[in-house]
This record gives C-alpha cells, sequence and structure tokens, in this order.
C-alpha cells in the first residue's frame, strides 16, 4: 500500500509555477531576504508574495533520512499539499534521494517557513523565490563601431574598455563547436541568422517520443523549455515572451562570424538553452531544474564549460546553492549578473551573484569610457570584475539586433570569455578558468575598491594564464 505521502503526490498534478527573473540587467528584489529556517526573519518580512516569492507556495526539503509519518507530520503543521517533486538526475547523482517539494499552503508563507523551522525532519523550508528581469533597448555593428564590447586597445576599431575579443580573433583563436555553454534564461531564437547552427542538437535523442539518452527529458533537442515543459526552446511571442533577452546573450556569447549582423566573443561555440523564464518569469524551482539538466549533460559527457546567468531576485535559496555546487563538482562554471540597482553586494547581497562557491563569478557592467555604468551593483568582496554592460547590440528574436543595457550584457562577455579559454586550454578546471579570467583583468580606476579584482575583461589576455 502506498504511504501517505505516496498518496498525496500522486492525487496533485505536477505543475510548472512562473515567476519573474532578472534578465536584461538582473535587478535583484530585496536580495538580502535569504530565507532559510529561523533566520534573517527581519529580512523575510519585507518579502512581499508575489512580488518576491510566489504566494501560497514554498520549496521544502526533507532530511533524506526522514519517515513518512515524519514527513506527515510536518505537512499537516502548514496544512501542506505536495505539487511537485523535484528530483533531478544530478541530484542522484550526488546521492540525493529525498528530493526537493513544492508544496501549496493555505497560509502566509512566511509564516508556514517559520512553523517549520524547528520541526523535526525538515533539512529546510524557503520560498519559491521570483526573479525579475528590466531591459532597456536603446537602439541599430563591428565594422561601423557599433560592437565597442568586442574591441580592444589596438583593435581596428579600437575602444580600451572593450572585452578585447578582437585581439584574439587576429591572433586565429574563435572558439571552438566543441565547447558548450548553456543559456539559464529565456529562450534562444535558434534559426535568427546569425545564431542558425550554433545552438546544440542533441543527436543522442531523435524526435520521436522516447526518452532516448535518459536523461529524464523526451526528445531534448536543443535544451528544454522549463518553463513550460516541453521540447520548444523558443517560443516567439506566442506564449506571451519574444525571447528576446535569451537571444541576445547567446548572440554576444557566440553569434557567428557571417558578415551579417553582429558577432559574438566566440564565432565557434555550441550553445544549449535551459529556458526557464517565461511570460511570468522563473522560480527558483525551474531554475534548480534548469542548472541540475546541464550538470546531468555534462555528468554524461557533454564539454559544457559554464552557464550564463542573466537574472536574479528573492533572497539565499539552500537549493538553488546546492544546485550551482553540484554544477561546480561537474565542472561547469556560473557566470552572474551583479544586478541593476547601483547598490553594494557587500552591504545587501544579489543571488544568484553572491553565491560563495568557486565556479561563481559576478560580473558588474561598465560603459564605453571605462565608468561604472550607474545602474551596476558592485562589491569589494562579492563582485569579481566589469565587463561592458551598456549599449551593447546583440542578436533579439524575429532575426532582428538590438541595444540593451545591464549587468546581463555584462555578464555573457564574461560567459564568452570563458568558452574562448576553454577552447585553446581543453580540459582546463573551474579553479583554472577563474584564476585565467580573474588574474587577467585590467586594472580600471571605476573599479577600484568596487570589485574584487578591481577591474575589467580582457578576454585576450586571459588566453595566455
Amino acid at each position: 500500500m502506498k504511504s501517505n505521502v505516496t498518496l498525496r503526490l500522486a492525487q496533485v498534478a505536477t505543475l510548472t509555477f512562473a515567476a519573474t527573473v532578472l534578465l536584461v540587467g538582473c535587478q535583484p528584489i530585496d536580495p538580502a531576504a535569504s530565507v532559510s529556517p529561523g533566520t534573517h526573519s527581519a529580512a523575510n518580512a519585507r518579502l512581499k508574495a508575489d512580488v518576491d516569492y510566489v504566494d501560497g507556495e514554498l520549496l521544502l526539503q526533507f532530511d533524506e533520512e526522514a519517515t513518512d509519518d515524519v514527513k506527515n507530520k510536518a505537512l499537516d503543521k502548514v496544512k501542506g499539499i505536495p505539487a511537485e517533486k523535484i528530483l533531478t538526475k544530478a541530484m542522484e547523482k550526488a546521492g540525493k534521494k529525498e528530493g526537493l517539494m513544492v508544496v501549496k499552503v493555505n497560509k502566509n508563507v512566511l509564516e508556514a517557513i517559520a512553523d517549520l523551522s524547528n520541526t523535526a525532519g525538515v533539512a529546510f523550508a524557503e520560498p519559491n523565490f521570483i526573479y525579475t528581469h528590466t531591459a532597456v533597448a536603446t537602439d541599430p555593428f563591428f565594422t561601423n563601431g557599433s560592437l565597442w564590447g568586442m574591441y580592444g586597445p589596438a583593435t581596428s576599431p579600437a575602444n580600451q574598455y572593450g572585452s578585447n575579443a578582437a585581439a584574439a580573433w587576429a591572433a586565429g583563436k574563435t572558439g571552438s563547436a566543441a565547447v558548450y555553454v548553456g543559456i539559464i534564461d529565456e529562450g534562444i531564437q535558434l534559426t535568427h541568422p546569425d545564431l542558425s547552427g550554433q545552438v546544440w542538437v542533441n543527436s543522442s535523442d531523435p524526435v520521436d517520443k522516447v526518452d532516448n539518452d535518459k536523461n529524464g527529458y523526451i526528445d531534448d533537442t536543443n535544451g528544454w523549455d522549463f518553463a513550460n515543459n516541453d521540447r520548444t526552446i523558443y517560443d516567439g511571442g506566442t506564449r506571451g515572451t519574444l525571447d528576446d533577452h535569451g537571444t541576445h546573450v547567446s548572440g554576444t556569447i557566440g553569434a557567428k562570424a557571417n558578415t551579417t549582423g553582429v558577432v559574438g566573443i566566440n564565432w565557434n561555440v555550441t550553445l544549449i538553452s535551459a529556458k526557464f523564464l517565461g511570460s511570468r518569469g522563473g522560480t527558483t524551482a525551474n531554475a534548480i531544474k534548469a542548472v541540475d539538466y546541464l550538470t546531468t549533460l555534462k555528468n554524461k559527457g557533454i564539454n559544457i564549460v559554464a552557464s550564463n546567468n542573466s537574472w536574479g531576485g528573492g533572497g539565499y535559496s539552500q537549493a538553488l546553492y546546492d544546485a550551482i555546487s553540484r554544477a561546480n563538482t561537474a565542472g561547469i562554471m556560473f557566470i552572474a549578473a551583479a544586478g541593476n540597482s547601483g547598490t553594494n553586494n557587500d552591504a545587501t547581497a544579489s543571488y544568484p551573484s553572491n553565491y560563495d562557491l568557486p565556479n561563481v563569478i559576478a560580473v558588474a557592467a561598465i560603459d564605453n569610457t571605462g565608468a561604472l555604468a550607474s545602474f551596476s551593483q558592485y562589491g569589494a568582496t562579492t563582485v569579481d570584475l566589469g565587463a561592458p554592460g551598456v549599449a551593447i547590440n546583440s542578436t533579439t528574436a524575429y532575426n532582428t539586433y538590438s541595444s540593451y543595457s545591464g549587468t546581463s550584457m555584462a555578464t555573457p562577455h564574461v560567459t564568452g570569455a570563458v568558452a574562448l579559454y576553454a577552447s585553446t586550454h581543453p580540459g582546463a578546471t573551474v579553479a583554472q578558468i577563474r584564476n585565467a579570467i580573474l588574474s587577467s583583468a585590467v586594472p580600471t580606476p571605476s573599479l577600484s575598491g568596487k570589485t574584487v579584482t578591481g577591474g575589467r575583461l580582457d578576454a585576450n589576455a586571459a588566453l595566455a594564464r
């Protein structure tokens, strides 16, 4: 006979819950509000339902040894109804058997979390945070001076505050299709003239309604849409989202050189879509699935070197921290936007960029004069370096090009540099990649005392580390 917990789970259809994520600029909403049980109570009180977290819903992690009776007592304590159990392949590989529950509650979420804080069998309970994005279109690329983020002090055109990727190209270093990068974001217009052929095609899982590669996702040809729980990574407005932001960051990382439009830091690279931002954004629950999806692919032998994370919001999530830690163990860098609120991340934490893990690099935005962008968040101990993030032209949906500003735009410059480094240093570890990117940062007055390195990205100099 099934346990009560099993019966409850069987009675509730698996749901995908939406929430908003910080795309272009990562403007986290009160990111100091960490909500591990029993901590940050004052910060928690400032959180707002359906603004900072999904109302009537929480994430619940039971101890591995918790019995069904203990679980039921905990659920009964908050009148909780399991809505979804998240047990990814990456969790299983890490030795997790219990998984993470999305639980519906008919009471104030923060009160329910407080009730669970000292409950037997509960490892942690936290909100299903909402992540938001704010994109600012200014707009129409390399030859006409518009793509300053790719320039360097001695390139033509030149801009000393660009990423200096063009200097690497001049030396014949333009990336490799054998290097894979995960785009945790909106979807990608894989048919865009500058992105066609740059997006992963999963030969191990042909479209036949069978999970041939046994990664838990049926026919994930180019990645997976966790926002809508299907294989279509580009919706192009049909579900209320243009997939502009995911397409934009993809172009900065890997738009191909084809005499059309823009070009990315890597002329050759393979992009995998882990879409979790939909028409209403994305939740912690779906972000975890997206991170673990890439980790599982890496564990299966796909050379994923980094994920780009131009989003943020909410507070500290132990569950998301654990997922990023699993990615670190697998050897995947996690490049994250510092945020767009103009605040100090040392004083008010911004997630996910503030997670203190070896694979996390937090990125601030600078403009074409080398100034820290007025909107960019910073932190002498929590934000690693700056990169071009103002008036950045790149690919957008419907075969278009747009100019956006934000730390979301700075982040893919660093992710692109990581991929370029991996193409010239096969097998490089997280530690080696991190050292190469950070140790080659160019000292920049506006970033002195504002970032860990006090400098800005130099994609070409990193290659010599």
